[in-house]
């Protein structure tokens, strides 16, 4: 068929991903990079950046907004109740003290971008989601530290909060991201 992609569907749908993916993990380099070395904007641009070219390859780009709108609320929220614990600090970037640093909300924001597109398989196994919250949302809070974007001023208190928590949101994220998703895949034609 003339002005057909010689992609096929299963192809582009892994390239999405795989993109999807990539563009994730440079996000998040970004913004725990800009936060440690004081340049918190640097990632918060970045973060926005890659949300925009998410959101405007969505179809409806109204819904896919909306998920990332509110991933971005809930995480402001479940990380500025670390921060006024007094579990977690950050070197730069907060705005309102007590409170998470714009580029890690950004980093919600971004993390949105993931649930209908390379978690997509996420949605259809909470326990699986449960699971990975509970072990990858720590993890990824530990590497922040480690590259000096987060400071643990109270290590086992915090990952413990961090494990529980992402075990109950990351569930509630994929629930949120069916109810919103601009990537649902096309119906096959008959």
């Amino acid at each position: 068929m003339p002005g057909k992609s010689p992609v096929r569907p299963a192809q582009e749908d892994r390239m999405t991903k795989l993109v999807n993916f990539v563009a994730f993990q440079l996000g998040w380099f970004a913004c725990v990079m800009g936060g440690a070395h004081g340049r918190p904007w640097l990632g918060t641009a970045v973060a926005l950046l890659i949300a925009a070219w998410h959101v405007a390859r969505a179809a409806p780009p109204r819904a896919e907004l909306l998920l990332l709108l509110l991933c971005a609320g809930i995480g402001a929220v479940f990380d500025s109740a670390l921060v006024a614990a007094g579990w977690v600090g950050y070197p730069s970037g907060t705005l309102v003290r007590g409170t998470a640093p714009h580029w890690l909300v950004a980093m919600w924001l971004l993390f949105g971008t993931t649930l209908n597109v390379s978690l997509r398989w996420l949605r259809s196994t909470p326990v699986a989601a449960a699971a990975l919250g509970a072990i990858g949302g720590p993890l990824a809070y530990w590497g922040g530290e480690r590259l000096g974007g987060i400071v643990f001023v109270e290590p086992v208190a915090a990952t413990v909060a961090m494990a529980v928590g992402w075990a109950i949101l990351m569930p509630g994220l994929c629930r949120l991201a069916q109810r919103f998703d601009g990537y649902a895949p096309a119906p096959a034609a008959a």
